[in-house]
C-alpha cells in the first residue's frame, strides 16, 4: 500500500507542476518570474478554467495522498 501511495505522490505531483507551468505560459515569461503583468483579475474563459479547476483538484489529490502516506507509514 505504502508503495501506491508512493507512485500516487509522484505522478500527482509531476501533473501539478505541468498543470501550473501550463497556466503560467499565457502570461509570458514574466509570469513565470512573478513578474507583474498588469492586470491582476482576468475571466477565465474555456480551457483556461477548466484547467484551473484541474490544478485545484490535482492540488487536494497531493495533500490528500501525502497525508495518507503519513498516516498510513
Amino acid at each position: 500500500m505504502t508503495q501506491f501511495l508512493q507512485i500516487g505522490l509522484i505522478i500527482t505531483s509531476v501533473a501539478l507542476i505541468v498543470s501550473v507551468i501550463l497556466q503560467s505560459k499565457g502570461a509570458g515569461l514574466g509570469g513565470l518570474t512573478g513578474a507583474d503583468t498588469g492586470s491582476v483579475f482576468t475571466a477565465r474563459r474555456g480551457i483556461e478554467r477548466t484547467l484551473f479547476w484541474v490544478t485545484i483538484a490535482l492540488s487536494v489529490l497531493f495533500f490528500a495522498l501525502a497525508i495518507a502516506l503519513i498516516f498510513y507509514v
